[in-house]
């Protein structure tokens, strides 16, 4: 009955447009592939320190350490384990601290555990402690909600002459 021609349509091309040969199409650019999520670094495995070994100066890493032999130096480790048959001789600092042998010096530590084997001289700092039955302990301990963040704990300013 009725039909509506493609000329009359909208948007329709005349006949002389609908013969001519279409030029390809420039191809359509899909969008850059997203940045995949960087994945946490991994932690990496904990250095140990062999009981045959003997170490003459400081350690400072971001990572766990593990002490078997003798170090002469500061500490400084996001957890340190301190073997039964290891000696410490020198300040510990370390989020966590587990003490299985010997350590002369001061500890400061969030956590510090000092295992039934421990011998610990010297002050320790910390903000939780666990002292097992038979450990040896010879000095002070505070508790600090930053040990990490100082040595001595600050003293009061002295009060001020009003004149």
């Amino acid at each position: 009955m009725f039909s509506k021609s493609r000329i009359n349509e909208a948007g329709a091309k005349s006949g002389a447009e609908a013969d001519k040969p279409k030029a390809p199409e420039a191809p359509v650019s899909k969008p850059a592939p997203e940045a995949k999520a960087v994945a946490p670094k991994a932690k990496p495995p904990a250095s140990s320190l062999s009981s045959d070994l003997t170490i003459v100066g400081n350690l400072k890493t971001t990572g766990d350490i593990n002490v078997e032999g003798t170090v002469e130096g500061d500490i400084r480790a996001h957890l340190l384990t301190v073997g039964e048959s290891a000696t410490v001789k020198g300040e510990v600092v370390a989020d966590d601290v587990v003490v299985h042998g010997r350590i002369v010096g001061r500890v400061r530590g969030l956590k510090v555990r000092l295992t039934s084997t421990a011998r610990v001289e010297g002050d320790i700092i910390h903000k939780t402690i666990a002292i097992e039955s038979g450990a040896h302990f010879e000095g002070s301990v505070q508790r600090q909600d930053d040990p990490l963040g100082g040595g001595a704990p600050k003293k009061p300013a002295a009060p001020q002459p009003q004149g």
